[in-house]
């Protein structure tokens, strides 16, 4: 069994965040093997309230350990500092098989993640398309661990255990929740358009929601174009704030997001960081699908919005043009159908609301 185990996932928000409840569990069931974790620098700072074995590092991959040479030079300090034993690749691309060709060189025994690519190619292909649902990354995760010998079982709810966020981490943004106030978040973009639904028909539901009594939105997003839109939204509808405005960091949005009743939010990694806080989704799915194994963490089947069609899914990531040229995958979702996924979950405040 490892006692020093390096663990690495170099990529997008959303995968990183994945990787947290599986990565928690591992180190809570396995107490005497410290788990080193390395990121990108911007995903450090997610890790909240980490178990004592767990060390996560912020790697520069793109500027400071960018070459093989970079990366030579990473795998020795790394094992100078932490007497690293073995390698969980849980990325499974170039650099990471880099890293675990040298750490297999000095003998260590490494495991790297399986993707089913395969599988997913027949998910997503136009003809003869093979609608059945493939693990989640998540199991892919713990498959790794599971191959260590690792003894691994669910000892995660919340980045906050049982409890929530200190409100006065976000004291600037707004005041505590009121007793009876039901905050919502709206998280309306993604990295693809393949995976937005149409502003447009979004703003319908932020309308629809605002107008609710004792109810407040807040709107997440970043970028100028999204920062634009969630600014207008935010000043044409009562109790509607935009957090695009600034920087917040993690640390103050993840408490915030702990507070709200419920999140609605593409397939995005908006939906997953809400899911790190115990937070119900209403996700809404496009070009992509739950199939393919990118659900958020406990997320239930009954807070999802999607349309059955026969072209879904064209791709796993949403970055592919659309067939039809449409993208009725998403403009043809009503938004109220988001409105009432979204009621479902928040009672109403009067019974004629």
């Amino acid at each position: 069994m490892p006692r020093n185990l390096l663990v690495a996932r170099f990529s997008a928000l959303g995968d990183v965040a994945m990787t947290i409840p599986v990565v928690y569990s591992a180190c809570r069931c396995n107490p005497d093997t410290r788990f080193i974790f390395i990121t990108k620098p911007v995903q450090e700072s997610l890790f909240i309230n980490p178990p004592e074995n767990l060390v996560v590092i912020g790697v520069d991959v793109k500027n400071e350990y960018k070459t093989p040479r970079d990366l030579w030079r990473l795998f020795k300090e790394l094992r100078a500092q932490y007497s690293i034993d073995a390698f969980a690749d849980l990325h499974g691309v170039l650099r990471s098989f880099f890293l675990r060709a040298v750490c297999t060189l000095h003998g260590m025994k490494c495991h790297s993640i399986h993707k089913g690519r395969m599988h997913k190619r027949a998910l997503t292909r136009s003809r003869n398309k093979v609608m059945l649902p493939l693990i989640s990354s998540r199991a892919r995760y713990r498959e790794v661990f599971y191959r260590f010998g690792f003894a691994l079982e669910d000892k995660f709810t919340s980045l906050y255990g049982s409890g929530k966020g200190d409100p006065a981490m976000f004291a600037d943004i707004t005041p505590p929740k009121a007793e009876g106030e039901r905050w919502i978040g709206i998280a309306p973009f993604a990295k693809h358009k393949g995976k937005i639904y149409p502003p447009e028909l979004m703003e319908k539901v932020v309308a629809e929601l605002a107008a609710m009594p004792s109810t407040k939105i807040f709107l997440f997003g970043g970028g100028d174009y999204e920062r634009k839109i969630l600014g207008e939204w935010a000043s044409r509808y009562n109790g509607v704030t935009s957090l695009a405005e600034s920087r917040h960091g993690f640390a103050v949005e993840l408490a915030l997001l702990s507070h709200l009743d419920t999140m609605v939010s593409m397939d995005s990694a908006n939906m997953h960081l809400a899911s790190l806080v115990g937070v119900r989704v209403v996700s809404v799915w496009g070009a992509t699908h739950p199939y393919c194994g990118f659900k958020g963490f406990r997320q239930k089947e009954a807070d999802i919005v999607q349309l059955p069609m026969t072209c879904r899914p064209c791709s796993v990531f949403g970055n592919k043009p659309c067939s039809r040229g449409d993208y009725h995958c998403l403009a043809g979702i009503p938004p109220q159908m988001i409105v009432n996924k979204v009621k479902s979950i928040i009672p109403p405040s009067t019974p004629n609301e």
